[in-house]
């Protein structure tokens, strides 16, 4: 077994979510982009303790002094991972408090609390709640018939403190409302209420705080206090006996709601008894529980930005670019036959994509279309395009991955209306997640001979990206997407289908890397081959981007490479394992990491091999799932002029950001880049710009 120098996951992506809260501190980013940005942490933060955390507290029932790979026993692991999630949401709503609030309140926009109410506005916030509110909700007492419910993950709970004695003759001490999730927890108040030009709003803990007596008609309401649980929300799918995994799934996914709790979160002024109660139900350490200065679900202020008119508080509006060879009328197939086609999102539009797909659906010479879908959102053009091809007769297979985490549910649905019209549907291989980004179109096409005469053949087009067929996505993470008619790629990916659908021993490929066969080896493969060039004295060089860099085997050879002299430049955004800079292991590595307004997401691997630069897209990530579990491809860029640009706006443009980014050091912490020059650089803002030039 390889003895790897590592770093801890765990704090790795609490790092990362440091990196994206000191957004929201950045004066120089937009007052309503901070707000979404400590929105986003949050979000994370939530995934973190779903996953992550429920995944230690596992293991610490089973062997807390289980050694991991990073050197540290699961006991330990759980401990320095508490301290630093507590000192992360100290600090996020300490930011929140104390700089976000304020500055929005300069700006006319804030949070009505019901002592600041006039007499109009409280008689319109009490018409609200009764009108609006009281209808959903469903206050549950507490005694010996109705014990504490298990509450949803993640739902807004109220834990109400009561006195007195209800029409049974029940002295009343507890109850528990839970906020429906239809319910909005940001309401405007009605413009005729409001302030000359401003925007206020009440959430809905306002309207609990203010009215809950309401719920509860003759008794004593002695306080009102939010809290809220997150449950351990990893799927358990066994893979030995599944034999309908949409079935399996079915059974499931209603469970994911009601796991074990992980985290509680509730209002700072809570009474001590009332915490031990709520820790007790839920049978959580006191380090598991969060006072919060604030709403205990931030993710749900996401949506005030989208309710505020104010650009001038807002990044600037992107105007996404397409390719001055698609703004004709000719057929996307004519272009494709005499050249490829590179598209980066989003300073580049994913239309030309959907173009594709709908002149597809309807071209009588197309004759079947082969997609994979891994995330793809409840309303899709995309999907869109494939039932309309499949109505129109066209042979549509569509490879779906029902365990696209939290988006298990949208993926049957779609699965469902796809086999409704005829379409193919496949879940791919089990225990493989397919996460590749692969869409294959077979078309009928007259070739012409001497005389007039033709001969009739079957030609392939294609699309291969980094980023999924999302349309929200496509619009807030950078990726590239290529599209291509080159006979080899596309018999290759031929071939991944034919896999996918089929069964069979593995085909030797002709360009592309696959998982879980070929894509670690051909990264080994790679990497040694600059360890020989170097050695021999010649240039070697290595960059990669992607989102983590975590697989062992991968991380043992990018240190022999940087102890043979190789440079090596990582742009990781998210998680590293390795450690940088360290003398004697990885002095010739450096690892950056871009946070700005678009999530980094593009995987591009570049290798000076021989005097050559070779570039290679992907869609996984340097960490075992995708190069062991799942079903991914990586796949060459041949075309000098698109390899130029992959180069300059992938990969140099954001090694000569000196001010989103931050350079990792040899502890795992990071330091936001310092520099002496007076031209401040965002690779992001330098890419727009130039989109913006082109148009």
């Amino acid at each position: 077994m390889i003895s790897t120098p590592l770093l801890n996951r765990e704090l790795g992506i609490l790092e990362f979510n440091s990196r994206v809260l000191a957004q929201a501190e950045d004066p120089c980013v937009p007052l309503l982009e901070r707000l979404r940005f400590i929105c986003i942490v949050s979000s994370n933060l939530d995934e973190f303790f779903e996953i992550r955390m429920s995944g230690i507290k596992a293991q610490l029932l089973e062997n807390p002094h289980k050694i991991l790979e990073d050197g540290l026993n699961v006991q330990e692991t759980y401990d320095v991972v508490i301290r630093q999630v507590h000192a992360l949401v100290d600090k996020k709503y300490q930011l929140l408090q104390e700089k976000i609030l304020p500055e929005l309140h300069r700006e006319r926009i804030g949070f009505k609390i019901a002592s600041s109410w006039t007499q109009k506005q409280h008689q319109w916030a009490r018409d609200f709640f009764r009108n609006e509110l009281v209808p959903l909700l469903t206050p549950i007492a507490l005694d010996t018939a109705h014990p504490f419910p298990r509450v949803i993950n993640k739902s807004l709970n109220f834990l109400v403190a009561l006195e007195g004695q209800d029409a049974f003759g029940r002295n009343a001490d507890l109850a528990v409302v839970q906020a429906p999730r239809s319910l909005p927890r940001v309401v405007r108040m009605p413009p005729h209420l409001q302030g000359k030009n401003e925007n206020q709003f009440i959430l809905l803990s306002s309207f609990m705080q203010a009215f809950v007596a309401e719920l509860f008609p003759g008794i004593k309401v002695l306080g009102c206090y939010q809290f809220r649980v997150t449950r351990n929300s990893d799927l358990f799918v066994s893979e030995d006996d599944v034999t309908d995994l949409r079935i399996a799934l079915q059974g499931e996914l209603p469970m994911r709601h009601l796991g074990d709790a992980v985290r509680l979160e509730m209002s700072s002024g809570i009474p001590d008894k009332l915490l031990q109660r709520l820790r007790e139900e839920n049978e959580l350490l006191p380090s598991d529980c969060y006072h919060v200065n604030g709403p205990v679900n931030l993710v749900r202020l996401v949506q005030l930005p989208d309710l505020i008119n104010r650009p001038d508080l807002k990044f600037m509006e992107v105007n996404p670019h397409i390719p001055e060879v698609l703004q004709t009328e000719e057929s996307i197939f004519n272009i494709l036959k005499t050249q490829d086609i590179l598209l980066h999102h989003p300073y580049e539009s994913f239309t030309p994509v959907l173009n594709l797909l709908n002149e597809a659906a309807i071209d009588p010479q197309v004759l079947a279309i082969k997609q994979t879908v891994y995330r793809t959102g409840d309303e899709s053009l995309v999907m869109d395009a494939l039932i309309q091809a499949a109505k129109n007769g066209k042979e549509v297979t569509v490879v779906v991955e029902l365990l696209a985490r939290f988006d298990e549910q949208t993926n049957m649905q779609w699965a469902a209306k796809l086999e409704a019209v005829g379409a193919h549907v496949i879940y791919g291989v089990v225990g493989h997640k397919c996460h590749a980004k692969m869409l294959l179109i077979v078309r009928r096409e007259v070739i012409l001979k001497g005389r007039g005469k033709g001969k009739t053949v079957l030609k392939r087009y294609a699309h291969l990206g980094t980023g999924n067929y999302h349309p929200r996505t496509t619009k807030l993470y950078t990726d590239f997407g290529l599209l291509t008619s080159n006979p080899d790629i596309t018999q290759d990916m031929h071939y991944v289908f034919q896999q996918l659908t089929g069964t069979g021993k593995h085909i030797a490929l002709s360009k592309l890397w696959q998982s879980p066969f070929t894509m670690q080896p051909e990264i080994i493969k790679h990497i040694r081959n600059e360890i020989r060039a170097a050695k021999a004295g010649k240039k070697a060089h290595i960059i990669a981007k992607m989102n983590a860099l975590l697989e062992p085997s991968v991380i043992h050879e990018l240190y022999r490479a940087s102890q043979a002299g190789v440079k090596i430049d990582l742009i990781i955004r998210g998680i590293c394992a390795l450690i940088p800079g360290q003398i004697g292991l990885s002095e010739n590595i450096r690892v950056r990491s871009i946070i700005g307004r678009f999530l980094e997401h593009h995987r591009i691997f570049y290798f000076y091999s021989n005097a050559q630069e070779n570039v290679f897209l992907s869609s996984a990530d340097w960490m075992d799932r995708n190069l062991y579990r799942r079903v991914e491809v990586a796949f060459p860029i041949l075309d000098k002029t698109i390899k130029q640009r992959i180069i300059h706006e992938g990969l140099k443009t954001l090694l000569q950001d000196n001010s989103s980014a931050w350079i990792m050091q040899t502890d795992g912490t990071y330091k936001k880049i310092q520099t002496k020059s007076l031209k401040r650089r965002v690779g992001q803002v330098e890419l727009l710009n130039l989109i913006q030039k082109n148009n």
